[in-house]
């Protein structure tokens, strides 16, 4: 049996999987991210440490006998966040997180000074990303800086708590801007430009390695053997690519989750760091991968319906009752809630409807939300490079998958064949397989592609109209940016 837990920004989920690849027990527990001031997100480690006893309490309690037989754990979890530990391993403050977007100031100061960054690390210089988070806790929290001992990324920081040991992996590390992401190492010149140095950083594996031991003391609480091992794992979005067997040079899938993802696997890096375009190691060894990524996806319909007060489930229904002509004069919506990512690297951007009027109806605003979302994601796909081309269909995962008018939506704008999966085809699964692997399992057995939950061919006439709508969506961007200067700051 094999262990796997994602961490991610609104929930971690944990999942068992047998030999056979089948799932036989699982779990969550919700989260919550603080905002105590614009363009910050934060959550405070410890409570992800909780989420994580609580939920493999309820699968030892689920499952009993498979628990007893789990032999490795892997670990995916939310890119980017700044995890600091003072010598003592005492956390200074809360996680920084990927969609917290303070440190644009440092970010042009960086691109400014600091050309090679790009350069190293084969990434855009961006608030997400880690690096300038660092520079800002040094400008505007220099105390802390001072205490740092190790910067560790979420997964990372509960992989500590399992194993006391301080580890990470390429896939996720690559999104720090500190790893030299050809070579699959830690960039001494990167490090000292937000002044660290190797020693603060973890050691790295691959994320099919072994990385360490269950502390004894945890597997005798836990009632597991001391021998269960733990593999590097993976960023949640590379650990969700080996969930759905995305691992051979053009497999493709979409994230629909709290942001929303397009990824591709790549034999080589290819990098095209202006472009927005994250070029990053994937989870298993002598592979890289292009991702575009926008900042709000599901999260954008979760926002609207939590403020109209209805379910994402009723207001979906209500969304499927609409007809082409209604369709044709809805809003058109801007997911830009936490600002934007790819291709725009854009931390001030924000969200808005267009064309409100008495009449509309808040299934029109559910069906813009969602519309908008896709659109974000053409916007993504159309600086993939050559790698678009190579696209024959798209897994689509993530809480967003649940919804068969979301699907066909985004076979629709992207013109591209959709296919869904089973709700288990996610980073959990991915962490579990890493696991697996980690144990000796073989690379074509393990990495197999899920079960065809559904498939949305793309509809030709319908993605025209969509077409229309997209060059209205762009021109608003635009013209978005051009009045953001009357706006208070």
């Amino acid at each position: 049996m094999y262990l796997g837990i994602d961490i991610g920004t609104s929930e971690l989920k944990a999942l068992i999987v047998n030999t056979d690849g089948e799932i036989v027990a699982s779990q969550h527990a919700t989260l919550a991210v603080q905002r105590p001031h614009p363009h910050w997100a934060e959550q405070d480690p410890e409570r992800w440490w909780q989420a994580c006893t609580e939920v493999l309490a309820g699968l030892r309690h689920q499952s009993p006998d498979a628990w007893a037989e789990i032999r490795a754990i892997g670990l995916s979890g939310q890119m980017h966040g700044a995890v600091l530990l003072d010598a003592d391993g005492k956390v200074l403050r809360p996680c920084i997180l990927w969609n917290d977007t303070r440190s644009a100031p440092q970010c042009d100061v960086l691109r400014k000074c600091y050309p090679q960054m790009m350069a190293i690390s084969g990434n855009m210089i961006m608030p997400g990303f880690t690096a300038p988070k660092l520079r800002w806790v040094a400008e505007h929290e220099p105390a802390i800086f001072s205490r740092i001992d190790k910067v560790l990324l979420p997964k990372d920081y509960l992989r500590w708590r399992l194993t006391g040991r301080f580890v990470s992996e390429p896939s996720d590390a690559a999104g720090t801007l500190w790893l030299d992401v050809a070579q699959r190492d830690w960039s001494d010149e990167l490090l000292s430009i937000t002044g660290l140095t190797r020693a603060q950083m973890p050691e790295l594996v691959e994320g099919s390695a072994v990385s360490g031991r269950l502390q004894p003391a945890l597997a005798s609480e836990w009632g597991l053997s001391t021998s269960v091992t733990v593999a590097g794992g993976g960023g949640d979005n590379a650990a969700s690519a080996v969930g759905v067997g995305a691992v051979n040079p053009g497999d493709a899938f979409i994230s629909l989750g709290t942001s929303g993802v397009i990824f591709v696997v790549n034999d080589r890096l290819q990098a095209d760091p202006q472009s927005g375009v994250h070029a990053f190691c994937h989870a298993l060894p002598g592979r890289w991968h292009q991702m575009s990524v926008m900042l709000s996806a599901a999260s954008c319909l979760r926002w609207l319906c939590n403020l109209l007060s209805v379910s994402e489930s009723q207001l979906m229904e209500e969304m499927a009752q609409l007809n082409d002509e209604q369709l044709r004069r809805a809003p058109v919506f801007l997911p830009y809630l936490s600002g934007e990512r790819t291709p725009h690297n854009d931390p001030d951007a924000s969200g808005s409807f267009f064309n409100l009027r008495h009449e509309t109806p808040r299934a029109l605003l559910g069906y813009a939300v969602i519309e908008g979302v896709a659109f974000g994601l053409a916007d993504g796909l159309a600086v993939l490079g050559d790698a678009q081309h190579h696209i024959q269909q798209c897994s689509l995962t993530g809480g967003g998958a649940r919804s068969t008018l979301w699907a066909q939506l985004i076979a629709d704008v992207l013109q591209l064949p959709i296919v869904t999966h089973p709700a288990s085809a996610s980073g959990a699964l991915g962490a579990a397989r890493l696991a697996w692997l980690a144990d000796g399992g073989l690379e074509h057995e393990v990495c197999l592609k899920p079960a065809v939950q559904a498939r949305y061919q793309p509809d030709v006439t319908r993605g025209a109209v969509l077409q229309q709508r997209l060059r209205l969506f762009r021109e608003l961007y635009i013209q978005q940016q051009q009045v953001r200067s009357l706006l208070p700051a």
